[in-house]
């Protein structure tokens, strides 16, 4: 007779895609070994088998705080028009990050908050990339990569992010919410500029991480030394 499963116990996975098999098999046992397949990581469980991810989530949503002003919320409610009444829904985005190079933005939409921020850490998992680290000066010598190795700009709606290389010492100079992306990314001394209608935070985020994600091609794309 077949032995039952412990209450808890998960589904086994089986793989669907070529990354996922090659995953399973043990042909690549790092994240940083998936990425650098350039396939596109479209099973959670790729994730999951491969490293650990902390969770940051992004406030982006706001209520009427106590005296004016507003108090930022994790997620955002919309209400939409049917023929049967109002539907509301709600929004959020997280960020999900091994703080050692590895970053991920995802957004997901639900009934209820809990359920919103799952289906955002799941897009997040499937949207990973490896963040290139460096010496944020000339004058921070040897194997120093708490910065970035050089300026990129990154974009978003209206949004426009400048990331430049800080020395030692310097920090996070952003938002609180670009600073939770950063750290996970690894990054500990940077500048931070934004221009545009920067109280959206999503696109704050997105412009963000699209400047990492351009910092990884323009690395990739440097001619090598001869």
């Amino acid at each position: 007779m077949a032995q039952q499963k412990e209450e808890g116990e998960g589904e086994i996975w089986k793989p669907r895609t070529k990354l996922g098999k090659m995953v399973a098999k043990g042909e690549i046992t790092t994240i940083e070994e998936a990425l650098d397949q350039k396939r596109p990581i479209m099973e959670t469980e790729i994730v999951d088998q491969l490293t650990n991810l902390d969770e940051e989530v992004i406030l982006i949503g706001g209520t009427p705080g106590k005296g004016g002003g507003q108090r930022r919320t994790v997620s955002k409610r919309t209400c939409r028009m049917h023929k049967s009444g109002e539907r509301y829904n709600t929004k959020a985005m997280t960020v999900l990050g091994n703080r050692n190079g590895i970053i991920g933005v995802g957004e997901g939409q639900s009934d209820d908050t809990r359920a919103a921020i799952d289906s955002a850490n799941r897009n997040a998992k499937l949207n990973l990339i490896k963040v290139p680290r460096g010496q944020g000066s000339w004058e921070d010598q040897g194997t120093d990569t708490s910065s970035i190795p050089l300026k990129v700009e990154g974009k978003s709606g209206s949004v426009t992010v400048e990331l430049k290389p800080a020395p030692r010492g310097t920090g996070l100079a952003a938002s609180d919410e670009t600073k939770k992306l950063l750290e996970l990314a690894g990054i500990k001394n940077i500048y931070v500029q934004s221009r545009g209608n920067t109280r959206t935070t999503e696109n704050v985020i997105k412009a963000t991480f699209n400047a990492l994600e351009k910092l990884e091609k323009m690395q990739n794309n440097a001619p090598s030394d001869q």
